[in-house]
């Protein structure tokens, strides 16, 4: 066996080895592929009854502001119609703008003098002596 054969040799053992090397490491990313493919198996049969149930509260909760909505929709429909009628009423009467005036004025005025009494009626304080006579 002369060097040829022997450089055969020493080849056909470093090939050996690395064939070996690549088989153990598809052998190890086969057993973390399997190992991934079964956590995603489990986490999908966790995360699924959790996305009903988030679905079903979301489903529950729109019911109820669907008609707050139309309620909303509806009272601002109301307001401003109200609010169109009235300036329209106030706008085409100005006898009747002048009385509403009045009656602000009034009812400011009354106000006032309520508020001034109550505040005459805190300052007014009666001695704990004078209590009992």
């Amino acid at each position: 066996m002369g060097p040829g054969g022997i450089a055969t040799i020493i080849a056909a053992i470093s090939l050996l080895v690395i064939a070996l090397a690549l088989g153990y490491a598809v052998i190890r990313v086969g057993k973390l592929v399997d190992q991934a493919g079964a956590a995603i198996t489990d986490l999908t049969a966790e995360v699924t009854p959790l996305l009903e149930e988030v679905t079903l509260t979301v489903e529950l909760i729109n019911g109820p502001l669907q008609s707050i909505n139309k309620v909303t929709k509806t009272v601002e429909g109301l307001t401003t119609k109200i609010s169109d009628k009235t300036e329209g009423f106030l706008d085409k009467n100005k006898m009747a703008m002048n009385a509403a005036g009045a009656l602000l004025a009034v009812s400011k005025m009354k106000a006032e003098s309520e508020s001034k009494k109550k505040g005459k009626k805190k300052s007014k304080k009666v001695a704990p002596d004078e209590e009992f006579e």
